[in-house]
């Protein structure tokens, strides 16, 4: 068995786990008899809370933290930069403004529109960047153009916000930006699971490529493959997967930074094998964030980003910090 295979074996059995954490611990407590009841009636109250509300909340948790795995990881193995995530080239900001705009003009009130309205955003990125990636072969001038690309659509989005007539508007944009599995039903999990397969399908597609890239452009070049297209299904792959989770769940940052960073080791740095336990550990941070801010005692519940952010941050200075000990050494 590969280190590979074990390591997603490990990280499955421990995503089951919080799994089932997030679905039985929660801020109403049951006792036996109602535990009993949730597993045997569907009529009964604890049945509605278990997998009415929390489960799709969990599910939804690990399919948009698996996106944002997988699209980080192929970012930093396309740009060849362990700091690039899924917000680097721009794609979390379109897919942000275009949920803003649906929210802004109405859309909210219409079920699909918002979610339909981020995966168009993200998939317009996707298209520019593409385009771009033909033009740019360097990997610093693709990144200065999703940076340029990321700014304009974070102008936009926040012109878009200041400019709303409605309070109510401004907020659900607000929150939206946040970004949080709360109140998350079934219905979400169907629009972000095939959205993950067909990134993924993608991204497998384009791990020989990004495993070619480690040898330099010349070196892609010379293996035979085709480094355009493979370029392309990567970008297509970030795209859809990045689109996806702004869709469901807003824009959540770190977790596509973080999550490549936490297997690398285990897979020695292999951007080809990187892929999908990058998906599984971004699936298990973002269940164990969204329960560590469900039950963080507060008057309002933390947004999931504001705290995949708060205990995020600290924990990639210290990986940072360690990778900095390795380098002088």
């Amino acid at each position: 068995m590969s280190r590979t295979v074990r390591l997603c074996l490990i990280l499955g059995l421990v995503i089951v786990a919080a799994l089932a954490a997030a679905v039985m611990i929660g801020e109403t407590g049951f006792d036996g008899a109602q535990y009993a009841a949730a597993f045997s009636d569907p009529t009964s109250g604890p049945w509605e809370v278990l997998w009415q509300v929390r489960a799709p909340r969990a599910v939804c948790a690990l399919m948009v933290g698996a996106a944002l795995g997988l699209a980080g990881a192929v970012m930093q193995g396309l740009l060849r930069n362990p700091l690039a995530d899924p917000g680097v080239l721009g794609v979390s900001a379109t897919a942000a403004l275009g949920a803003a705009l649906a929210i802004v003009l109405g859309g909210a009130g219409v079920t699909g529109v918002v979610e339909m309205s981020a995966l168009v955003g993200a998939a317009a990125a996707g298209g520019l960047l593409i385009a771009a990636s033909g033009l740019m072969r360097a990997p610093e001038a693709l990144i200065l153009f999703g940076v340029a690309l990321s700014s304009f659509a974070g102008a936009a989005t926040a012109l878009i916000f200041n400019l709303s007539p409605s309070p109510i508007a401004q907020a659900e944009v607000m929150s939206w930006l946040l970004g949080s599995v709360q109140n998350r039903s079934w219905v979400d999990v169907a629009w972000v699971t095939p959205a993950v397969v067909v990134a993924a399908v993608f991204a497998g597609l384009s791990a020989g490529g990004l495993r070619m890239l480690t040898l330099g452009d010349e070196g892609a070049a010379a293996s035979g493959l085709s480094m355009g297209r493979a370029r392309a299904f990567a970008l297509i792959a970030a795209a859809v997967a990045t689109g996806a989770a702004v869709a469901v769940a807003g824009v959540i940052g770190f977790v596509g930074l973080a999550a490549p960073h936490l297997v690398r080791a285990a897979v020695r740095g292999d951007p080809g094998r990187i892929l999908a336990p990058s998906a599984l550990a971004g699936g298990l941070m973002l269940v164990v964030a969204d329960l560590l801010a469900r039950l963080t005692p507060t008057d309002q519940e933390l947004k999931l980003g504001v705290f995949t952010a708060l205990i995020g941050a600290p924990l990639f200075a210290l990986i940072a910090w360690r990778a900095a000990r390795e380098w002088r050494l």
